[in-house]
């Protein structure tokens, strides 16, 4: 007979039987003195595939919708400044757009949306809402530092029964978690690269007995590739959690991000073609500076219930001063002063508050075990806008103004939804997730306008919807599913839709909401023994009464943007990724080495399928246009090679030509707002090695050609006109763990 436990000398003792004979034996096991011995287990990183969230997530059911999960920290890209052509390399139909250059903010969309500041979706940090206003002004001013980021959830549109009515679904940034095993870790990264670029990262965390915890703080400053842009930014992060027991954790975190960026302006083609680096502003700044508190319960009530509260806050500003108008508008000395033009100065003050109650619980039918989701969200929102001040003429930055504002709102917003969704097993393999959600919410404006006549401007907007939504998922086997589902969306029309922004838009006064659904199908898994992996989808969004802005001109000439319900679209396309490990298909290969190559590949039919704008008085159809923004192919590459502490990966990224509105304008305009976007091409190398286990370099070549390009032809922030992405740099970051 042998007995062993952990911390105890094992005991070995023969016992003699005969026949029915009945044993008692007392046995005590001697402690152990000293300390066990230390073992370490160590395994080398590799640059990992995209990866899948499980049918249920916390309180989340994630069966039937595609999804992914990006993990940051093991990617080998250059993060100090956001470059999402990188970090999203390998999730298909992502659209970049590379709004500043310079890493202040992440601006994506999929499936032909806008990628504003990624207002199609909804934007999360840990599970934490950090769109600035869903109902006043959606965009996410918060930015969280990639070093600080662990792993990227995207779950596409199908799952806005359990996010909110969006059309996009949801992004959610995972912050790093502390090291548990010490009372105190230490991590830092430093960045020093091209056009002035200097960022540090350097975050401390661990646990003692109940508690844990865990701080950063980031820093970057850059002169910008443009001629006459600057960028400095900020953010901070703290978490402190307390295990009640093993079923209740408390958590507090509060999130800060801040960034002033110094705009060179939009160019017309012509400035873009002869000097990309030029700027025609020097005097125009924007400034966030967004706080995120947050409170979470969670408590496993037992086996089959899991209850979570969050309740959270997002507080701050965005502030701009600019000199607006398009890019053949010159900010010059007006001659009649002998002085600069004053600036337009514009401020946003957000007092956003959430609470979100979620409630899963399992239930068993037979020998199937489902599960159900249901809670419910409480939205209150007061945002302050104040623009259209008239500010100072000098080039500092500065937001005081000298005589009243234009306009002085305040977009109070009160808003409920409920949301329930159930996992419903009709075998061990196949699965129905049926879903509703209700959001019943009303924004009223107080305040101002004064250029506006009072009964021209609504004072209410109410918004009441039902949404439904259906998945299916077939699990053929551990590794491979088919999934396909349909849901409605919704994009209700707001205060920052019916008010003009600036001087130079016009809006419809008989805008109208935005609505319609997301389908998608599709398989993915991994076969050979995980030596490839795949996920190929199909998907299409009926998106009618699309809100667009036109490029126009007035009867004196005079160019203006135009924001109008522009028509109905639809959106069909293929998405598809791949990625395969020869070295994994032979029977011998070295140890610690590998080799990969991937694509992450879409393919969109993007038009409209009825609608007109108003040209010079006469009535445009523009029934059969391709969607503005929405290039057709979309393709990035890579070969990764890894051999123990060395990796590198070497991409190539091509992004198909697109047109700018919704008239399909090919020749551009003289201002720069309206025209084609060329299609580009672009190739980045990252190469890293870890030393000691504890330290790591990485060099970044990024645009390794030196492509002259531009993303997008924006109709508002930055202003309309070109806005040249930036050539060839390179990037050395330095890292350290303790």
């Amino acid at each position: 007979m042998t007995i062993s436990y952990i911390g105890y000398r094992t005991l070995q003792q023969k016992i003699s039987v005969s026949g029915a004979e009945i044993i008692l034996e007392n046995i005590a096991l001697e402690t152990l003195e000293g300390r066990l011995r230390e073992i370490v287990v160590a395994t080398e990183r590799q640059n990992q595939e995209v990866r899948r969230l499980p049918d249920v997530q916390g309180t989340y059911i994630m069966a039937g919708k595609k999804n992914e999960i990006i993990s940051v920290a093991d990617l080998n890209a250059h993060l100090s400044e956001k470059v999402g052509r990188q970090i999203f390399a390998k999730v298909p139909g992502v659209f970049v757009y590379d709004m500043d250059g310079s890493g202040n903010q992440l601006n994506i969309a999929t499936r032909g949306l806008d990628p504003h500041r990624s207002w199609e979706y909804n934007v999360r940090q840990n599970g934490i809402m950090t769109n600035s206003d869903m109902y006043g002004y959606p965009a996410s001013h918060y930015s969280v530092p990639m070093e600080a980021v662990q792993r990227v959830e995207m779950v596409r549109g199908t799952a806005a029964l359990q996010y909110g009515a969006q059309f996009g679904g949801m992004v959610n940034y995972i912050i790093k978690e502390p090291d548990t095993t010490k009372k105190i870790g230490f991590e830092s990264l430093s960045s020093l690269g091209s056009f002035g670029l200097f960022s540090t990262y350097n975050a401390i965390g661990g646990k003692l007995d109940k508690w844990s915890y865990h701080a950063y703080f980031q820093k970057r400053v850059s002169d910008g590739y443009r001629d006459g842009a600057a960028s400095e930014s900020e953010a901070q992060y703290g978490m402190l959690q307390y295990q009640v027991n093993k079923n209740i954790t408390l958590k507090a975190e509060l999130g800060r991000s801040t960034y002033l960026f110094r705009i060179p302006g939009p160019l017309t083609d012509s400035m873009f073609y002869e000097n990309p680096r030029q700027a025609t502003r020097q005097r125009s700044y924007f400034n966030p500076d967004i706080y995120l508190p947050s409170f979470t319960f969670d408590w496993k009530i037992g086996a089959n219930t899991h209850l979570n509260f969050i309740t959270s806050a997002v507080l701050g500003t965005r502030s701009s001063v600019q000199f607006i108008g398009f890019a053949n508008t010159l900010d010059a000395i007006d001659p009649a002063t002998n002085a600069y033009k004053p600036r337009q100065v514009d401020i946003d003050r957000f007092n956003s508050y959430t609470s979100e109650l979620r409630l899963t619980h399992n239930y068993q039918i037979g020998k199937l075990k489902n599960t159900v989701s249901t809670g419910v969200r409480y939205i209150n929102n007061n945002l302050h806008r104040r623009q259209q001040g008239q500010g100072t003429t000098g080039f500092d930055y500065n937001i005081d103004i000298i005589s009243d504002w234009g306009r002085n709102l305040h977009y109070k917003t009160q808003n409920v939804a409920f949301f329930a969704e159930n996992l419903l097993y009709i075998t061990s393999k196949l699965a129905f997730i049926p879903g509703v959600r209700m959001e019943s919410g009303i924004t009223k404006m107080e305040g101002y306008i004064r250029y506006y006549e009072e009964d021209k401007v609504p004072l209410e907007i109410e918004h009441m919807f039902p949404l439904l939504g259906a998945n299916v998922q077939y699990k053929i086997n551990d590794k491979n599913r088919v999934y396909a589902g349909w849901s409605q969306a919704y994009r209700p029309v707001i205060f920052a839709d019916v008010i003009p922004p600036t001087a130079l838009d016009v809006t419809d006064p008989n805008l109208e909401d935005a609505f319609g659904y997301n389908a998608e199908a599709g398989i993915n898994g991994s076969v050979w023994n995980g030596a490839l992996h795949y996920d190929l989808g199909i998907f299409q969004i009926q998106y009618n009464n699309r809100i667009g802005s036109l490029i126009l001109e007035d009867s004196n000439g005079d160019a203006y943007v135009f924001k109008t319900n522009v028509g109905d679209s639809r959106t069909r396309g293929v998405e598809a990724y791949a990625e395969v490990k020869p070295l994994q298909l032979l029977s011998f290969y070295p140890e610690n080495w590998n080799l990969s190559f991937f694509t992450s590949t879409s393919y969109f039919d993007a038009e409209y399928l009825k609608g007109s704008a108003v040209v010079n008085g006469e009535n445009r159809d523009i029934t059969g246009n391709r969607l503005e923004t929405v290039p057709r192919w979309m393709s990035r590459n890579g070969l990764q090679f890894w051999a123990g502490p060395f990796s590198a990966v070497l991409q190539y990224s091509y992004v198909d030509k697109s047109f700018s509105d919704a008239l399909n304008t090919v020749q551009p305009t003289a201002n720069g707002g309206a025209g084609i976007v060329p299609a580009y091409s672009l190739w980045d190398v990252n190469a890293s090695v870890r030393i000691a286990q504890r330290y790591t370099v990485r060099l970044s070549v990024n645009n390794l050609t030196d492509e002259q390009y531009f993303t997008k032809r924006p109709s508002g922030y930055p202003g309309p006109g070109v806005w040249s992405s930036d050539g060839r740099s390179m990037v050395l970051t330095f890292g350290v763990k303790l």
